[in-house]
């Protein structure tokens, strides 16, 4: 066992409402997961499970899944950022060794610079010009 410490875990629904409307995001098959620059310094995460999931026991299950793929997987996630993961119906087939890879794959592509940013400028590059009407004067 390693001697780092235990990441943190975002309690509070002002960070939750600051990595959903700040942060960048990626989907996959069984979960959301949302990176936002924190404020302490250190990992800190937060697991979201809403009853479209199940009962009490398969929201509990998702949330397990998700911590233990987390936990697994921390060493390579950026220090300073703050998480949050949103459980989606398909986490509750899926094995511990797959969520695990969702998020390895998740994480390092919200770890690389300008992936959100692109995707905006794109868009803008794209769209038609508006057109002015002229006047009737």
């Amino acid at each position: 066992m390693t001697n780092e410490p235990k990441p943190q875990t975002l309690t509070l629904n002002k960070e939750f409402r600051h990595a959903y409307y700040q942060g960048k995001s990626r989907a996959t098959p069984y979960f959301i997961c949302y990176m936002v620059r924190g404020q302490s310094g250190q990992i800190r995460y937060g697991i979201t499970t809403s009853k479209k999931i199940g009962n009490a026991v398969k929201r509990n299950h998702a949330r397990r899944l998700i911590r233990a793929a987390f936990w697994s997987i921390m060493e390579q996630a950026p220090v300073g950022k703050d998480y949050v993961f949103v459980a989606r119906e398909g986490i509750l087939t899926a094995k511990s060794y797959q969520v695990a890879a969702a998020m390895k794959k998740c994480l390092r592509s919200l770890s690389q610079p300008g992936t959100d940013a692109g995707r905006k400028e794109r868009n803008r590059r794209t769209a038609s010009p508006r057109k002015t009407e002229p006047s009737g004067n």
